[in-house]
């Protein structure tokens, strides 16, 4: 059987099959090649992952460093920090505490995702410890206190004064349901 065109129609299939394969594959790849693009050129302020090393403290500079939580829109859980800003000195390791608790009637699992504004700031502000690391399991009713450890770069731009650490809590529990609690 042929098309209208003359093109043998398991020939045509392969190729619509071959496209739709191709097609699929370039969509996984558009998330790494996305996260390789914002890292390269600081787009949409994405942090660095863990940071380890060490500064020596700028007594003579101060940074405002504003925290702003937010749910995504399934996300039912309250998320917000004990702060909503504080004053930093470039160099010095400072921490904040953000509070989650879930208040539904099931385990949730959450993920929390980062972002710095401005986005040209994001190459110098180095966590240390954060709960953007790994995926939050509460319980109903749960409350979990989280913090978050960071150091504001000596490096930083002289110009840049005020920095904004935005999490987006997204709800996960469909991907990856939480385990129940054994005895507790």
């Amino acid at each position: 059987m042929k098309s209208s065109e003359g093109m043998p129609l398991k020939r045509l299939v392969r190729w619509l099959l071959l496209i739709v394969v191709l097609m699929f594959a370039f969509g996984f790849a558009l998330v790494p090649l996305y996260d390789v693009m914002c890292k390269a050129f600081g787009i949409n302020g994405k942090t660095a992952g863990q940071y380890e090393g060490s500064q020596v403290i700028d007594q003579n500079r101060q940074v405002r460093v504003q925290f702003l939580p937010t749910n995504a829109v399934d996300m039912v859980w309250e998320f917000y920090s004990k702060a909503d800003e504080v004053v930093v000195h470039p160099g010095a390791v400072t921490e904040m505490i953000f509070v989650a608790r879930n208040p539904s009637d099931h385990a949730m699992s959450a993920q929390a995702v980062p972002s710095i504004a401005p986005s040209t700031a994001a190459a110098y502000f180095h966590k240390t410890e954060c709960f953007c690391f790994t995926q939050q399991v509460l319980q109903p009713g749960e409350r979990i206190e989280m913090p978050v450890r960071f150091i504001v770069d000596r490096d930083l731009p002289p110009d840049i004064k005020h920095l904004t650490l935005a999490y987006t809590l997204f709800d996960i529990t469909a991907r990856h349901p939480p385990v129940a609690k054994v005895g507790g």
